[in-house]
C-alpha cells in the first residue's frame, strides 16, 4: 500500500497508536482519497502532531449509540481507518485544508491517557489491508452500476459516466461508498466490510433499500 511519499507493507510499518478524529458520518477507506476542513483548535494541534511526526491520523465515527464517557466525549466505533496527510493548506484565517489517504482499516485496542487536546488511542491494523484485495474483480459491476444509475435517476443527480466506466473494480466501490449521502450506521456497515466484494454487495443492498424506502414514501405521499 502507498499512501502519498510512504509505503506500508508490513506491521511495522504501522503505529500501534495514533491520534484520533472522531467525525460522525464520515468514511475513509484504504487507497481512498478524503479532504477534510479541520478548524477546531484541538484538531489543529491534531493535524500539527501528526505532521511533526509519522503524518497518520485515525478517523473513526463516534460511537453508533450515543453514548458518553464520564467526561462527556462519545464513545468510539471499534473499526476506524489510518488516514496519511498527503497534503495540507493554510487558508490564512485559521483552518487547514487537508487531505487523507486511506492506509488500512484498524481495530481499536483502549484509548490513552494524554495530556494533549485530541484523543489517542491503542490500535490493531487491519493487515489484509495493505494486500491487493483478493476479492477484486469478484464483483457484481453491473449490479452495482444498475443501482447506482437508478439512485441518480431517483434523485436528479448526474455522473461523469466516462470516469465510472474508466475507474477499477477498487476505485469504483470505494468511491460510491464514501460518496454515498447515507447515515453513520451505513457507513460503518461499509468500512466493516471484510473485502472488496462484501462492500460492494452491502452497498447495493443499503442502496436498494433507499430506494424502496423513497418509493414508498412518495406512494404514501398519493393517498
Amino acid at each position: 500500500m502507498q499512501a502519498g511519499n510512504a509505503h506500508y507493507r508490513r506491521e511495522s510499518d504501522l503505529p500501534h497508536t495514533v491520534p484520533v478524529f472522531p467525525l460522525e458520518g464520515a468514511l475513509l477507506l484504504p487507497a481512498s482519497r478524503l479532504p477534510l476542513n479541520i478548524f477546531e483548535p484541538r484538531y489543529l494541534q491534531m493535524v500539527d502532531h501528526a505532521i511533526a511526526s509519522n503524518r497518520l491520523i485515525g478517523l473513526i465515527q463516534p460511537s453508533l449509540d450515543g453514548a458518553l464517557r464520564n467526561d462527556g466525549q462519545p464513545e468510539l466505533c471499534e473499526v476506524g481507518c489510518f488516514g496519511r496527510i498527503t497534503s495540507m493548506t493554510e487558508t490564512g484565517d485559521g483552518r487547514y485544508l487537508i487531505a487523507l489517504q486511506g492506509v488500512c482499516r484498524f481495530r481499536l485496542a483502549g484509548e490513552l491517557v494524554v495530556k494533549t487536546p485530541f484523543r489517542q488511542c491503542r490500535v490493531t491494523p487491519f493487515l489484509a489491508d495493505l494486500e491487493d484485495d483478493t476479492a477484486a474483480g469478484s464483483i457484481d459491476r453491473p449490479a452495482l452500476l444498475k443501482v447506482f444509475r437508478a439512485y441518480l435517476q431517483a434523485n436528479d443527480l448526474q455522473a461523469d459516466w466516462e470516469g465510472v466506466n474508466r475507474a477499477d473494480d477498487t476505485m469504483l466501490v470505494n468511491a460510491l461508498s464514501m460518496m454515498a449521502p447515507y447515515g453513520p450506521a451505513e457507513k460503518q456497515a461499509l468500512l466493516e466490510a471484510p473485502d472488496l466484494r462484501t462492500r460492494a454487495e452491502t452497498l447495493i443492498a443499503i442502496t436498494e433499500m433507499a430506494l424502496a424506502r423513497d418509493n414508498d414514501d412518495f406512494g404514501t405521499s398519493l393517498q
